[in-house]
């Protein structure tokens, strides 16, 4: 996809008109495509695993505080 640049800002200018407008089903829809297509791009290729990396270690750290348990 060669045009991906262009689709992702097409699609975060679409999202920043539909936020200024107060539609905000057109806004997330918007943002979503954005985050697609950016995913679809080589550069964004590592986002599902840095987010799920972070979300994991996060996880790791509040478990046991919420269970009320010490960390061991």
């Amino acid at each position: 996809m060669p045009s991906a640049g262009v689709l992702i800002l097409v699609a975060i200018v679409g999202s920043t008109i539909c936020a200024k407008s107060r539609f905000a089903g057109g806004a997330i829809f918007f943002a979503l495509v954005a985050v697609v297509l950016f995913i679809s791009t080589p550069m964004g290729a590592g986002l599902p695993g840095a987010l799920s990396t972070f979300l994991s270690t996060f996880d790791n750290a509040a478990t046991p505080v919420l269970n009320g348990t010490a960390a061991g």
